[in-house]
């Protein structure tokens, strides 16, 4: 088994910050695991794929359908044997032109230098207010409860 290397991380940090596809496939196993979370019908790249090729179709298609990407971060990073956590910043561009920063961390698991799973925790809230361009009206739910008598303190 190849140890997962702080450089190896790196290097494939580089290559998905630049969203280099084809650089990106090196480091991805053919059986891998990738998960997005996130809610799939207002963010369709979220959920799980499995297999190199969905990831690459990831990359290529999902995601650029629903934002462009322009600045990938890597804010924190450790790795720990075969195993790494990063939390990182990415901006892009929606479809419409609107600037979308968020927040997300991404927990991977590595296997003789490639990715087998990928779990991606991602401000999903904030992403989806701005993809939408507005705020999601959650937030009147508990003045609304409180008005019909549906409100439980517990």
């Amino acid at each position: 088994m190849t140890a997962t290397t702080r450089e190896l991380v790196e290097a494939f940090y580089a290559a998905d910050s630049v969203r280099d596809s084809a650089a990106m496939a090196d480091f991805i196993a053919d059986d891998v695991e990738w998960t997005i979370s996130g809610p799939v019908d207002l963010l369709p790249f979220c959920g799980t794929r499995h297999g190199k090729a969905a990831v690459i179709d990831l990359v290529e298609n999902a995601v650029p359908a629903v934002f462009r990407v322009f600045s990938f971060a890597l804010d924190q990073l450790l790795v720990d044997g075969d195993r790494v956590s990063s939390l990182n910043r990415l901006c892009a561009h929606s479809v419409d032109g609107r600037v979308i920063s968020y927040r997300l961390a991404h927990f991977l698991r590595f296997r003789d230098g490639k990715i087998i799973e990928n779990l991606s925790l991602i401000d999903s809230f904030d992403a989806v207010e701005q993809v939408l361009g507005h705020p999601l009206a959650v937030h009147e739910a508990p003045a609304l409860a409180a008005e019909t008598g549906e409100l439980v303190a517990l």
